[in-house]
């Protein structure tokens, strides 16, 4: 199993960034896609994930309204829209994915996770 994460970057505040995710040795489309990040000297924490089908969407307070998540299942990928970017949402990003159903929002729900793509935000 394979989560290749991509398309940080270093930005200013109030600028766009759009990550992605490329799963590969799952059956994508029958998994929950989740997206998390860690700041320096933070914990990890959950930022958005979807259903297999997108009918399903949560989002943390802190990003909603500004992150939008997506998926397209023909091509095994995971997408979050960033916009109106902040410098606290600077961070390592993390895609994940979990054969779980339902409402995932915790680390332990994910059972594989990609290696992360940087996110900094300049004031």
């Amino acid at each position: 199993v394979q989560l290749q994460a991509s398309g940080g970057g270093l930005v200013q505040a109030g600028d766009s960034l759009r990550l992605s995710c490329a799963a590969s040795g799952i059956a994508f489309s029958t998994y929950v896609m989740g997206w998390f990040r860690q700041a320096p000297g933070k914990e990890r924490e959950f930022v958005s994930a979807i259903n297999w089908n997108g009918g399903s969407i949560y989002y943390a307070d802190s990003v909603k309204g500004r992150f939008t998540i997506s998926r397209d299942n023909a091509k095994s990928t995971v997408y979050l829209q960033m916009n109106s970017l902040k410098p606290e949402d600077t961070a390592v990003y993390y895609c994940a994915a979990t054969s779980r159903g339902g409402r995932r929002t915790e680390i332990y729900d994910y059972d594989y996770w990609g290696q992360g793509t940087q996110v900094t935000v300049s004031s």
